[in-house]
């Protein structure tokens, strides 16, 4: 046989890895079970596509079918209980009883229930409920498709709405590209968005907070608490009404409108989307819909989340994935959000939600304890959303660290277009909690904020809201605490707050200056906000005090908010000035553990830092591309309440050097003062 004959069959017979195995060897003992995940979500795919028969999104269109709708014969409304033997609608219209003329019949053959209704018998802004009867029993229930939820002032007791406006809401902004170079996202929650100690508005953050957004530098907005939740003090996490955005914050219109205004700012808007659980209310939420607790969750001891005191979606059913896969593209078409930000990805992947796992090695991703349902649902939700828009936006926050998260689909991943970097704010806590300033040391800090997979995009934070919780604490307050009540006035602080202050400068600088995707910062921890969240409960008498965002603090020039919020805006200005920022390689120039130095380079920009706390260097250097470089950015300026120390407005020329000149690398030489940063851009 010929040599080329023999080198042709070795080809043909020579396995081929699926793409996330190619980039990462070590994943090499587990591509059978990559493959499987793989393989099943196409299997489902092709399932629920008819083999292609109709598109992903064809098959998501349940919001359309589901609920109550204006048809031109009047009034149609469906509801999936497969467990119920009648169901009634019942509100304003009907006196709260039951009629005939508002009995749903069950559709022929299908578990489905139908309603149709002249037009004169529901009008828009009347409220109801489904009065659901089952073999042992009866209940009145919130429909699970229903679009507009609002609760009672005074009785506290939510209902449906009837929402059929005369004038539908018209975009003013028909289309909308995000910029994603990089991904600057302020993550936000609307009814905390205010000074005033009650629930703010969607007009409201409209009008208030989206101005300041938009003025920092962010382009991308992450809203939490979207999706109605019967507990306000849930953070939005406990969803009663998946399809209906909160009305605590005002009308569908009103959302509508502030997302219009963001997208003609430049600005995206995803959302904060929870399919992770769901609340276990029965009157308000999915909890016993029709007499079947089991009807949208698993059954028997994956019901209930056990820390989370919620219900578990059963992932394995095709209803329960046309509910939440319509739900997805409802967000999209309907308010024109530009992706999601998923909730809880770690209790979705393994039957042990992550709980008491340490996950250590790659095995751990691997042994048999992970939900094939969850992860064939997370692939085909990301397949859905960049099918509906292919520009969309998809971010899993996950702890776990499971391989392929954010790899594209086609190549073995999940789909997401980033993973939350949970590791960094985990170490920036460790760090401050653990470690006297003296033993900071930079070789730690540039590995935990570059620890990524190289094919998979992150976004990288130094907080979020979760630190900002009663019972956890933000970076400002872990590093200054209760000093920042009595000293964070110009020309009163003491070396506590000159600490906090300069850190809490470094810390998000660093962060930031590394990313390979986005960048997050929840609101008001760009200027430290001074206060924890806490939202109204019976534990603090119902107050509102702890969950609203007091922008009198930065507004106020005599203090030193400001400082920060003014560092915060020129840090994401300085990131913006190298074209592509996110496609420039970190690379290091130098770093020396004792002396506390780090630098490295993006594109023409140097970052240097000195996180020693008492020792400052004179004429300190390394070797950097040879030329002429500039101070664009000064941790210390006065304009950020530094010292001044440094000539930001002198050019900084390279020493040549022959050893190096070959490499067209010099020495370039820097006043270095303590627990500073610098940033300059090559000429």
């Amino acid at each position: 046989m010929a040599k080329g004959s023999q080198a042709k069959d070795a080809a043909i017979k020579r396995p081929s890895h699926i793409g996330i195995v190619k980039n990462d060897s070590y994943l090499a003992p587990f591509e059978d079970a990559i493959r499987g995940r793989h393989n099943h979500a196409l299997w489902k795919l092709a399932q629920l596509t008819h083999d292609g028969k109709q598109t992903l999104s064809d098959f998501s269109n349940g919001y359309q079918y589901y609920g109550l709708h204006k048809s031109p014969k009047g009034w149609v409304f469906r509801e999936w209980a497969p467990n119920a033997t009648a169901l009634y609608l019942v509100g304003d219209f009907s006196n709260w009883e039951e009629q005939k003329r508002y009995q749903a019949h069950r559709i022929a053959g299908t578990d489905d229930w139908e309603l149709c209704l002249s037009e004169e018998f529901v009008k828009h802004g009347q409220f109801y409920k489904m009065h659901v009867k089952w073999d042992g029993g009866e209940g009145e229930r919130i429909p699970a498709w229903a679009t507009r939820v609002v609760q009672d002032e005074t009785t506290k007791i939510f209902s449906v709405q009837v929402w059929n406006p005369d004038e539908p809401y018209q975009w003013k902004k028909k289309s909308f590209h995000p910029n994603k170079s990089p991904l600057l996202i302020y993550e936000c929650h609307v009814g905390m968005a205010q000074d005033a100690e009650r629930v703010g508005t969607y007009r409201e953050f409209q009008e208030n907070v989206l101005p300041r957004i938009v003025a920092d530098g962010y382009n991308c907005i992450q809203i939490m608490a979207i999706q109605e939740h019967p507990y306000y003090g849930s953070f939005g996490y406990h969803v009663s009404s998946f399809f209906a955005p909160s009305s605590r914050f005002g009308t569908p219109e009103e959302l509508k409108a502030l997302i219009d205004a963001a997208h003609a700012a430049g600005v995206a808007v995803i959302m904060d989307i929870v399919h992770s659980h769901a609340v276990k209310n029965e009157v308000e939420g999915l909890g016993n819909l029709a007499g079947d607790p089991n009807q949208y969750f698993y059954p028997g001891d994956r019901h209930e989340h056990p820390a989370w005191d919620s219900l578990c979606f059963d992932y394995g059913k095709d209803n329960v994935l046309h509910f939440l896969l319509s739900n997805c593209k409802y967000w999209l078409e309907e308010f024109h959000f530009d992706g999601f930000r998923f909730d809880g990805v770690t209790s979705m992947l393994y039957y042990h939600h992550g709980l008491g796992e340490a996950f250590t090695n790659y095995a751990d991703y691997f042994n048999g304890h992970e939900d094939d349902n969850a992860i064939c649902y997370l692939m085909l939700a990301n397949l859905l959303i960049h099918e509906v828009n292919p520009r969309a936006i998809t971010i899993a926050e996950e702890v776990s660290g499971m391989p392929g998260l954010a790899a594209k689909f086609s190549a073995g991943g999940y789909g997401f277009d980033y993973r939350m970097a949970m590791n960094i704010p985990d170490f920036w806590i460790k760090t401050i909690k653990e470690l006297k300033d003296e033993n900071w040391k930079p070789s730690s800090i540039f590995w935990e904020v570059k620890n990524r997979r190289t094919d998979e995009r992150t976004i990288s934070y130094c907080e979020s809201h979760d630190q900002a919780l009663v019972g956890d604490k933000t970076i400002i307050f872990r590093l200054i605490d209760a000093d920042m009540y009595w000293h964070f006035k110009k020309g009163d602080e003491n070396e506590v707050a000159f600490r906090g202050i300069a850190l809490h400068k470094l810390i998000r600088l660093v962060t930031a200056s590394t990313i390979n995707g986005g960048y997050l910062n929840f609101m008001g921890n760009e200027f430290g906000h001074p206060e924890w969240i806490d939202f109204p409960r019976e534990g603090n008498g119902w107050s509102h005090k702890y969950a609203r965002r007091q922008w009198n603090l930065v507004d106020n020039p005599r203090l030193d908010y400001h400082y920060l919020g003014d560092f915060d805006k020129a840090m994401l200005q300085v990131l913006k000035m190298e074209r592509n920022f996110i496609r420039k390689k970190v690379q290091e120039i130098w770093h020396n553990d004792g002396d506390q130095v780090l630098a490295f380079m993006r594109g023409n920009l140097l970052f240097v830092f000195n996180f020693s706390p008492a020792k400052s260097f004179t004429d300190y250097g390394f070797l950097v591309p040879e030329g002429s470089y500039e101070i664009v950015l000064d941790s210390d300026a006065p304009a950020f309440g530094g010292n001044g120390l440094n000539d930001d407005a002198m050019v900084h020329f390279t020493c040549p050097d022959p050893v190096y000149a070959a490499e067209h690398k010099a020495w370039i030489k820097l006043y270095l003062p303590a627990r500073t940063a610098f940033v300059l851009h090559k000429n």
